[in-house]
C-alpha cells in the first residue's frame, strides 16, 4: 500500500514516531495527484510549491521537539469554495476565475494553525449548485470506482481526491447534501456538522441558513480527527455557536451496545433503489448484532421537505449571488452593453451556468411580491414541521439510519437535462439542513460494483454519537484503510 492510501489517523502516528517525513508523504501524494488527475479532473488548483513549504515547515516542528497539533504534516485538499490568501476561489464559476481572496476562510486558517498541508482546491458544482460535479467551468469530475459515472456533487472532487489517494483528508460543504452525497458515491466517509458547529466566515454563500463546513476522510477516525480541528466559535462568524467543542476521537470505542437507532419509514418508501435497500437494512441489521436497539420511526413531513429545501435555497441563492455583478471584483463581459444595466446583463450571463441562473430565478420568483406568501413563507412554515418531526422522535432515539441517496452513482450526462430529477438526489439528505442537524455518511457494501452510502443523523451537537456509531459499523464490517 502506498503512503497517500492509509489513513489520516496512521500516518499521524507514523509522522509523531518519525516513521516517515511529511515531505515524503506529501510527495507521495502529490504524485499520485499527477498520475490520476488527467482522468478524474478532481482539483482545480495544485499549490506544489506552498505544498511541500508547509511539510517541510512540518518537519521542521517534529524535529524540533515543539508540542505538535494532530494534523501536523497531513494533507489537506480544499474545496474552491472556502477562501485561500493568494490562491484563486472560483467556486467552479466563470464569474469568479480571476478572484484571489486577500484572507483565509475560517477554517482553511485553523488548519494552517494546526500545521496542515494543504494540496489545493477541489472541484465542485458551480458556487455548489448541484448533485454530481458535473456543472463546474473546469469540466466535470469523474468517480475513481468508475469513470463513466459521477462522483456526486457539490463536493464531488473532495470526495474522488480521497477515494483516489489523492489527498488524506479534505474539506467539503453541505447545502442539501453536498457532503454526505459524494462521500457516498466514492466510498468515503463524510461528516456534516450541526449548523453553526463551524465557522462559515470564508465560505462562498450559496444558501446562507443551509450552508454548513464539514469533514471527509476514509475512515471515521479520520473525519473525527478533522471535524476536531475546525469546530469552534468564530466572532467573524454571527452563525457561529458558542458549544463547547468535545475530543470527537475520545469514546470512538465504545461501540453501540444500548444505543436506540431509529429507522425513518419516509425514507424507505417507492423510489428508493432495492440494491439500497437491502444494503441500508444488512447494515442496520449489523449495528443491532453489535447491541444497538432498533425502533421503527416516523417522520411524516418528509414528504414536503424536498420542495420546501429548493424554494428556501434558491431564494438565499439569489439574495447571496447578487454580488457578482462585474463591478467589484471577478470577471466582468466584455460586451458590456451602453450602460451600467446592460453590463450586469452581459456579465451575469456570460459568467454564471445555466443551472446557476435557473435558481436565481426561481429564488427571484418566489420572493416577489406576488408570491412571498404563497412559495417562500409557506416553504418556511414546512421547514418548521420538518424540524418538529426530528425533535419528536429524538425524545425516543439516539440517532437515526438511513440511506443517503435514493439511487446508485449515475451516469455522466444522464440528468444533465433534466433537473426535476437531479433535485430529487437530494431528497433523504436536505431535510437535515433544513433543520440544522448534523449527518454522517459511511461506506456499507457495494450493488452493481459501486459503493452504497449508509447515513446517520443525529441531535443538535451531538456529532459525537454519530461518530461512535459509524465507528462501531466500520469495525464490525471489516473495513480496511482506503476505500
Amino acid at each position: 500500500m502506498s503512503l497517500c492510501d492509509e489513513s489520516a489517523v496512521t500516518l499521524a502516528r507514523r509522522l509523531r514516531t518519525g516513521g516517515i517525513s511529511s515531505r515524503e508523504l506529501t510527495e507521495s501524494v502529490l504524485e499520485r495527484i499527477e498520475a490520476r488527475e488527467p482522468d478524474l479532473n478532481a482539483f482545480v488548483t495544485v499549490t506544489r510549491d506552498r505544498a511541500l513549504e508547509a511539510a517541510d515547515r512540518a518537519d521542521r516542528r517534529f524535529r524540533e521537539g515543539q508540542a505538535v497539533p494532530p494534523l501536523n504534516g497531513l494533507p489537506v485538499a480544499v474545496k474552491d469554495n472556502l477562501c485561500t490568501r493568494g490562491v484563486p476561489t472560483t467556486c467552479a464559476a466563470r464569474i469568479l476565475q480571476s478572484y484571489v481572496p486577500p484572507y483565509d476562510a475560517t477554517v482553511v486558517e485553523r488548519l494552517k494553525r494546526q500545521g496542515a498541508v494543504i494540496l489545493g482546491k477541489t472541484n465542485l458544482d458551480q458556487f455548489g449548485m448541484g448533485s454530481s460535479t458535473e456543472n463546474s467551468v473546469f469540466g466535470p469530475t469523474r468517480n475513481p470506482h468508475d469513470p463513466d459515472v459521477v462522483p456526486g456533487g457539490s463536493s464531488g472532487g473532495s470526495a474522488a481526491a480521497l477515494a483516489a489517494g489523492e489527498t488524506v483528508l479534505a474539506l467539503g460543504t453541505d447545502t442539501g447534501g453536498s457532503i454526505r452525497l459524494p462521500a457516498a458515491y466514492c466510498g468515503v466517509v463524510g461528516v456534516k456538522p450541526t449548523y453553526g458547529r463551524v465557522s462559515r466566515y470564508g465560505l462562498v454563500s450559496y444558501a446562507s441558513s443551509l450552508d454548513q463546513v464539514g469533514a471527509m476522510g476514509r475512515r471515521v477516525e479520520d473525519c473525527a480527527l478533522l471535524l476536531g480541528a475546525i469546530c469552534g466559535r468564530d466572532p467573524r462568524d454571527s452563525t457561529s455557536a458558542d458549544v463547547p467543542v468535545p475530543d470527537f476521537t475520545d469514546g470512538l470505542e465504545r461501540g453501540v451496545r444500548g444505543l436506540r437507532i431509529g429507522l425513518p419509514g419516509e425514507y424507505f418508501v417507492e423510489g428508493l433503489d432495492p440494491g439500497i435497500r437491502a444494503s441500508v437494512r444488512e447494515a442496520v441489521a449489523l449495528l443491532e448484532r453489535e447491541g444497538a436497539e432498533i425502533r421503527e420511526v416516523s417522520l411524516p413531513h418528509t414528504r414536503y421537505a424536498i420542495s420546501a429545501y429548493y424554494l428556501i435555497a434558491t431564494a438565499e441563492a439569489s439574495s447571496n449571488l447578487a454580488r457578482f455583478d462585474g463591478v467589484r471584483y471577478g470577471f466582468r463581459a466584455s460586451s458590456r452593453g451602453d450602460d451600467l444595466l446592460g453590463m450586469y446583463e452581459a456579465t451575469r450571463s456570460e459568467g454564471f451556468s445555466r443551472e446557476v441562473k435557473r435558481r436565481i430565478i426561481l429564488g427571484s420568483y418566489v420572493l416577489s411580491a406576488g408570491y412571498y406568501d404563497a412559495y417562500y413563507l409557506k416553504a418556511q412554515k414546512v421547514r418548521r414541521l420538518v424540524k418538529e418531526d426530528f425533535d419528536r422522535v429524538f425524545e425516543t432515539v439516539d440517532c437515526l439510519a438511513a440511506p443517503v441517496s435514493p439511487c446508485l452513482p449515475f451516469r455522466l450526462g444522464e440528468k444533465m437535462d433534466d433537473p426535476l430529477q437531479m433535485y430529487l438526489v437530494d431528497v433523504y439528505t436536505a431535510p437535515l439542513n433544513m433543520s440544522g442537524l448534523p449527518g454522517l455518511s459511511l461506506p456499507c457494501g457495494r450493488v452493481q460494483g459501486l459503493p452504497v452510502g449508509l447515513q446517520l443523523i443525529g441531535r443538535a451537537f451531538d456529532e459525537a454519537v454519530l461518530l461512535r456509531a459509524a465507528c462501531a459499523y466500520q469495525q464490525a464490517a471489516g473495513g480496511s484503510d482506503g476505500p
